[in-house]
């Protein structure tokens, strides 16, 4: 069993990986870090705990304690850090020979660095070993997605694969919990939306062509389709909702892509890691569904749901797609990368 720590772990994301590892078989979670603010004191008294399932018994009266490396008695850190604070700690976590598994954005789209969704490009850990000759680390970087980038790309996973990608387009309705506890203040979401999130389209349209790569001469040939994304901030606690328009390279019906989605399974789900769902896709016929209340918790909340498969007179058909944004979006994710790195002997 690794022992891990969780970089951030009074913030929401955090808080999330710290439930999400309680009776993990692979991890035994050994350290919980904070700011300076938090650091010294148990975490029951520097976290405001904001999940709907009571805080662990096990991790209330540990020690918080400062994020550095010499600190940590772990084989890997999941980060849940800010942009800004991840850019200047996780090299210094890689290069002390901690494998991080970061959900932060700071060093996804760098060339040497894993943008991971296990389903869809489990080749791309090959950049790990191009990543530690470039750097001289021991250990590693490897980041999850954007939670919004998830929600799109693993369903258009099998659609890329059987039919291929032209063009797509993403509108957005994301989750508050994305921003955070204090992201967005109640007057201004209350009876409101809000077309705007910092940063998010352009994460959207770039992630999604570095995932689709091709690894090949030790870097990634990214995609050649272009996405097109625009994000909304709206009042739902947890579940982004995306509706999707496809072009594609082949020609199929409606049936075809529904039948690719069903089947779709990938590496996580033949090797039986216990983070991965057993249906990454759930395709539902209800006219009115994916909901996020109804289907954000669907097999652990590590599923994307996906309904109102239809044609479309512009593009060739279009979809609604829904995940629960801090668990598969965020800290599932990470969990599930550290579960294939730990399974493909690479931490």
């Amino acid at each position: 069993m690794k022992k891990v720590a969780v970089l951030g772990a009074t913030g929401m994301v955090g808080q999330r990986f710290v439930q999400l590892l309680m009776g993990h078989p692979f991890f035994k979670l050994v350290d919980l870090c904070a700011s300076e603010r938090s650091a010294g004191k148990r975490y029951k008294e520097a976290t405001r705990w904001m999940l709907d399932a009571e805080m662990p018994e096990k991790v209330a009266d540990l020690e918080v304690k400062r994020i550095d490396p010499n600190l940590i008695d772990a084989d890997i850190v999941f980060s849940a850090l800010p942009k800004e604070v991840a850019k200047n700690v996780e090299p210094k976590f890689a290069e002390a020979g901690f494998i991080v598994s970061s959900n932060a954005s700071a060093f996804r789209m760098v060339e040497d660095i894993p943008l991971l969704i296990p389903e869809v490009n489990p080749e791309h850990l090959e950049l790990i070993e191009v990543q530690r000759e470039n750097r001289g680390w021991d250990g590693a970087i490897i980041t999850n997605p954007n939670c919004t980038t998830i929600m799109a790309m693993l369903p258009l996973k099998p659609i890329y694969d059987n039919f291929g990608l032209r063009r797509v387009i993403v509108t957005s309705m994301q989750a508050l919990s994305g921003a955070g506890y204090s992201g967005v203040v109640s007057m201004a979401i209350l009876d409101n939306l809000i077309p705007f999130i910092r940063g998010e389209e352009e994460k959207v349209e770039t992630e999604g062509l570095k995932i689709f790569g091709k690894f090949e001469d030790n870097k990634i040939t990214k995609a050649g389709f272009k996405i097109s994304a625009s994000c909304n901030r709206v009042n739902v606690l947890d579940g982004h909702t995306e509706s999707i328009f496809v072009e594609v390279e082949e020609d199929c019906s409606v049936d075809d892509v529904k039948e690719v989605l069903r089947k779709f399974r990938g590496l996580p789900q033949k090797l039986k890691l216990p983070t991965a769902p057993q249906n990454p896709i759930i395709v539902r016929e209800e006219e009115d569904r994916p909901q996020p209340r109804l289907d954000r918790l669907q097999q652990g909340g590590m599923s994307v749901s996906v309904g109102r498969i239809r044609e479309d007179p512009v593009f060739d058909f279009k979809f609604t797609s829904m995940g629960h944004n801090t668990i598969r979006g965020a800290a599932g994710a990470s969990i599930l990368n550290a579960e294939l790195l730990l399974k493909k002997n690479k931490a």
